[in-house]
């Protein structure tokens, strides 16, 4: 995780935090969930790049964390991402999120063949933001994958570009 506040320089990381006024987080995704973060008192700001892995390993929670205020004051936004009906993945994904919470099971349904699953991304983030204390959460609900005429996709084209998801805090 980046802190833009400290950060002298560009840093490259899956999520990064800034407090002070014009500084910006910005994500970077084709296919993965941009999730952006602000507190209630706009103090605080937050940008992650959630895939998979990145979900699995903490990231919205190291986010949440480092942005250092009560989780039930800050609000949370989900961009768009690669959706359920087309987020194909196998039994070691859906191991990754059940080993450590059962009820992540329910957002997975069985893929096409034996041993593959339908991973709804948007759904894993929101139950990682509940956990973490976030429970104000919007957005979400657009696939990159079935939108092609907006947006960039790896799994529907192989090779894509990226689009920018930002948040800042305005000057006074």
């Amino acid at each position: 995780m980046a802190d833009a506040d400290a950060a002298q320089g560009l840093r490259r990381a899956d999520a990064a935090v800034a407090r002070g006024r014009e500084r910006a987080c910005a994500v970077l995704t084709a296919d993965c969930l941009p999730v952006l973060l602000c507190d209630d008192a706009g103090s605080v700001v937050g940008a992650a790049h959630a895939g998979w892995r990145g979900l699995a390993a903490g990231v919205l929670e190291a986010t949440v964390a480092r942005m250092a205020v009560a989780p039930a004051r800050l609000r949370a936004w989900l961009g768009p991402a690669i959706g359920a009906q087309a987020f194909e993945v196998g039994d070691e994904v859906r191991a990754a999120f059940v080993a450590d919470d059962p009820v992540a099971a329910a957002a997975f349904t069985p893929g096409r063949e034996a041993g593959k699953w339908m991973a709804d991304l948007e759904r894993l983030a929101r139950r990682r933001l509940y956990r973490a204390g976030v429970v104000r959460v919007a957005g979400g609900g657009v696939c990159t994958v079935s939108t092609p005429e907006r947006f960039y996709s790896y799994r529907r084209d192989g090779v894509t570009g990226r689009f920018a998801s930002l948040i800042w805090l305005q000057p006074r």
